[in-house]
């Protein structure tokens, strides 16, 4: 019989609401890029540089003032940038080749990508329950591309293949980045983690603008109604990142990933109440079952966490016990030659002294102390 209790533990709830506001954070940046795309702003990798800027300044003046020596090698952040970079690009740039239905479908890419790598890198063991909750929340998901063909909201896109490919590209590197900054953040420091990326993250953006984006940031007409999406997806950004490691710590990258999928319920809802708009009842369908494949999935953390605190206490108890071992040993060790040293102190004193008194002191004191080294060897 299920004990619904394990679902409703504090470390499943606070990852569950962590998880949903990281989703709105996300919703948030998609808006923010439909308001610049509207107003014919084209710029990706510009839009993620000034969140870069900001992890770095902020993180980085926190490390500053912690004058901590550095936990990982500062050339695993440099990969770890770059990687997030690229991946942030690859996926907006793919949709000026296909449609939003395309996109979120094969985004879903990155949820095995990360249960594979967490599983070969990180060593993470899935149960059959968690399996089925990300079976259910992917099911959600493919409700809403069904509906979106429904309803006729999908376009093919001008070069849908091209698109596709570059969907698959980004979702893979999400799940690379994901995966790596859940190693660093368990294994390394979180602070640490956020101002080497957002240094490095900004100094590849930046070399990847006068590169790629030069020619579109000089033909952009700043006026208040482009400046302010930009800072809000900025803005956004920066929360994002800034708590995303702590989800990592708590559940891991597949709880983010699979969190993440209601980013798209979440658009829906602001286009019902704040544009009005009417969308198809399999939206709701596709909410629920997410939602369900969330708590499937964070369900249980309580029990697998005291599995793994019991398996820790054991082998902390192993090396203690090895570790007592080894200071008797050592200390049976240096008692025995302190005992031999004293032994030829009294040899020599034998032979130096004239009376027969000395050599019987000398034998109660040997046998004393191999009275005292019994127990210790014990």
């Amino acid at each position: 019989m299920v004990n619904f209790k394990q679902f409703w533990t504090k470390k499943t709830l606070v990852g569950l609401g962590l998880g949903q506001f990281l989703s709105l954070l996300i919703t948030s940046t998609g808006f923010s890029s439909s308001e610049l795309a509207k107003r014919g702003i084209n710029a990706p990798t510009s839009q993620s540089f000034l969140n870069y800027v900001l992890l770095s300044v902020v993180y980085g003046s926190v490390m500053l003032y912690r004058r901590q020596a550095l936990k990982a090698k500062w050339y695993y952040y440099v990969i770890l940038g770059l990687v997030d970079v690229e991946a942030n690009y690859l996926v907006v740039k793919a949709y000026q080749y296909t449609s939003i239905t395309s996109v979120m479908l094969l985004d879903c890419w990155s949820i095995p990508s990360v249960m594979l790598l967490t599983y070969i890198f990180l060593k993470t063991k899935y149960r059959y329950r968690k399996i089925a909750g990300v079976i259910v929340c992917v099911a959600g998901l493919v409700m809403v591309v069904f509906s979106d063909v429904h309803a006729g909201d999908r376009s093919g896109g001008s070069n849908p293949r091209k698109g596709d490919l570059l969907v698959i590209a980004g979702a893979t590197l999400y799940a690379i980045s994901n995966v790596s900054e859940e190693f660093l953040v368990k294994n390394a420091d979180r602070v640490e983690l956020m101002s080497f990326l957002g240094l490095f993250g900004a100094i590849i953006s930046a070399i990847q603008i006068s590169i790629v984006e030069r020619n579109e940031l000089k033909s952009i007409h700043w006026t208040a109604g482009a400046a302010f999406p930009f800072l809000g997806f900025s803005l956004a950004m920066f929360l994002f990142y800034s708590f995303v490691p702590v989800l990592l710590k708590m559940s891991g990258s597949t709880m983010l990933n699979l969190s993440l999928l209601t980013s798209d319920m979440w658009a829906v809802v602001i286009r019902i109440f704040a544009y009005h708009e009417k969308v198809d009842w399999m939206y709701f369908l596709a909410f629920v079952a997410v939602a369900v494949g969330l708590i499937i999935y964070s369900g249980g953390d309580k029990d697998d966490d005291q599995s793994r605190a019991d398996v820790a206490d054991q082998g902390t108890e192993r090396s203690k016990h090895f570790d007592e071992e080894a200071g008797f040993d050592n200390l049976s060790r240096g008692n025995t030659v302190g005992s031999s040293k004293m032994g030829d102190m009294s040899r020599h004193d034998c032979m130096t002294s004239s009376g027969g008194r000395e050599t019987i002191e000398n034998t109660s004191m040997g046998k004393d102390m191999q009275a005292l080294l019994i127990p210790l060897s014990l």
